[in-house]
C-alpha cells in the first residue's frame, strides 16, 4: 500500500493529545497514512486554518463559517459537552466594571460567547491562553476568559468567577456547548478524508479503552502537569460527542456558528 502523508495540526492540550495519541504514536494501524504533526495554540490553529495551512486541523467551533470554503467539519474529534464552558474571571475583591478583558484569541469560541453574552465589554484583547490568569491577577486587565487547564486551577490564584459561559449557553439554548472541532481540507481526496475520520474514531476508542497508555505523551505537552487536572480536563472535553457529533452535536455546532 502506497504511503500517503498529511499535515496534521492540533493543540498540545490533554483532550487533543489523548484523542490523537494512538495515531501519533502508531498504537493502531494507520492504513498507509502518515502524519507530519504540529502542536499550536488554539488561536494559532485558527489563524492558519484561515489560510488552509494543514490537511487536517483542530479549530474553534465559532471559526467554522469563516473557513467553510476551505475546510469541512468532521463528525469525530469535537470538544463539545455540558459543563465545559470557558470561565470569565476577575481579581478577587475588584468590583470595578469589566471594560477590558483578555481572551484566548479573537477567533475562539470563548471570544464569540463573550461578545454575545456580555456585549458591553468592547475591549477584548487576545492573549495566549496560558498567560491570561496571571495577567489578570497582576491587574493588566479587568478580567479574562480561561479555557483548557486554566479553568481548573484559577481558584489557586487571587481570582474569582464572574460567569461560566457554558452555563449561560446551556440555559439559553438547552444544547451542549461546542468549543473545538476537527476539520479536513476540501481539496483532499474524499477517500482520504473518510479514512482519516475512521482512523480518528478508532484512535479515540483506543484512548478510552487504554486510558493510562497515553499519560506520558499527554504530560509532555500539558501546561498543567498535575494528573488530577489532566484527568478532569480529558473527562470534560472528550466524550461520546468526540466519537460522533450526532444530531444534537451538529445542531449545537450550527447554533454556535450563528446566533443563540
Amino acid at each position: 500500500m502506497a504511503q500517503r502523508s498529511f499535515k496534521l495540526a492540533i493543540s498540545p492540550c490533554p483532550n487533543d493529545t489523548f484523542m490523537f495519541d494512538a495515531i501519533i504514536n502508531r498504537r493502531i494501524d494507520l492504513g498507509g497514512m502518515s502524519f507530519d504533526v504540529e502542536y499550536l495554540d488554539i488561536e494559532q490553529l485558527n489563524d492558519r486554518a484561515l489560510s488552509r495551512y494543514a490537511d487536517f486541523s483542530k479549530c474553534s467551533a465559532a471559526l467554522l463559517p469563516a473557513i467553510a470554503q476551505s475546510y469541512t467539519l468532521l463528525d469525530s474529534g469535537a470538544a463539545l459537552g455540558r459543563g465545559n464552558g470557558p470561565l470569565l474571571v476577575r481579581r478577587t475583591g475588584d468590583n470595578t466594571p469589566l471594560r477590558r478583558i483578555a481572551v484566548p484569541g479573537l477567533h475562539t469560541t470563548a471570544n464569540a460567547l463573550v461578545e454575545r453574552l456580555f456585549p458591553h465589554i468592547e475591549q477584548r484583547e487576545p492573549r495566549l491562553f496560558s498567560e491570561i490568569a496571571e495577567a489578570v491577577e497582576r491587574g493588566e486587565y479587568d478580567g479574562g476568559v480561561l479555557i483548557h487547564e486554566g479553568r481548573f486551577v484559577y481558584q489557586e490564584r487571587n481570582l474569582s468567577l464572574v460567569a461560566d459561559l457554558g452555563v449561560e449557553w446551556e440555559r439559553r439554548t438547552g444544547l451542549p456547548l461546542p468549543l473545538g472541532a476537527i476539520v479536513a481540507a476540501r481539496d483532499l481526496d474524499e477517500g482520504d478524508v473518510m479514512a482519516f475520520e475512521a482512523l480518528l474514531r478508532r484512535s479515540i476508542e483506543y484512548a478510552f479503552a487504554h486510558p493510562s497508555v497515553s499519560r506520558e505523551f499527554i504530560r509532555s505537552h500539558a501546561q498543567e502537569m498535575d494528573d488530577d487536572v489532566i484527568d478532569r480536563h480529558i473527562a470534560l472535553f472528550v466524550n461520546d460527542y468526540s466519537l460522533s457529533l450526532g444530531d444534537e452535536g451538529r445542531e449545537a455546532m450550527r447554533r454556535v456558528c450563528g446566533t443563540m
